[in-house]
């Protein structure tokens, strides 16, 4: 048996807490205008559209992303085999060594130009998913005011 004066929680009131109230009562004590039901499913058909038109920009925006990163990985791995067919065995160390610090140089210098490119190209693929949500949300706010007014009249 559960001793409450040990632990004094007693679950049926903490269950009373979190009881949802009756909206349907909330919302008639508003008085809220009526809206036609055919105004406001065009208005969600709209937001729905434009929900899959963002997700339809994120991902061919990333699916450029993707093929861009795949491009760089092949001309990072081209130039590399390049680099170390070049490198001369029969060369003194010291040229050598100065050869390859070069070659490190230049492909930290193109690494990161290539990292910025990628994050240039994930930035636009997000803000044009951003933008068409952004712009569905101002047009949705001026129907529901249209809506509210039409309905007040």
């Amino acid at each position: 048996m559960f001793d409450k004066t040990l632990f004094p929680f007693d679950p049926a009131k903490m269950a009373e807490m979190f009881k949802l109230p009756d909206l349907g009562r909330m919302m008639a004590e508003m008085k809220l205008p009526a809206v036609p039901a055919g105004q406001l499913m065009e208005a969600q058909k709209r937001n729905m559209e434009a929900l899959m038109a963002a997700n339809r920009a994120a991902a061919a925006g990333y699916q450029e992303l993707f093929r861009r990163q795949l491009q760089i990985f092949e001309e990072t791995m081209a130039e590399a085999r390049k680099a170390i067919e070049a490198i001369d065995a029969t060369r003194p160390a010291p040229a050598d060594a100065a050869r390859q610090a070069e070659i490190a140089r230049l492909a930290y210098e193109k690494a990161l130009a290539n990292m910025t490119a990628l994050a240039e190209a994930a930035q636009k693929a997000n803000r044009e998913a951003y933008e068409i949500v952004a712009d569905r949300i101002r047009e949705s706010i001026e129907e529901i005011r249209a809506m509210a007014e039409a309905g007040r009249k």
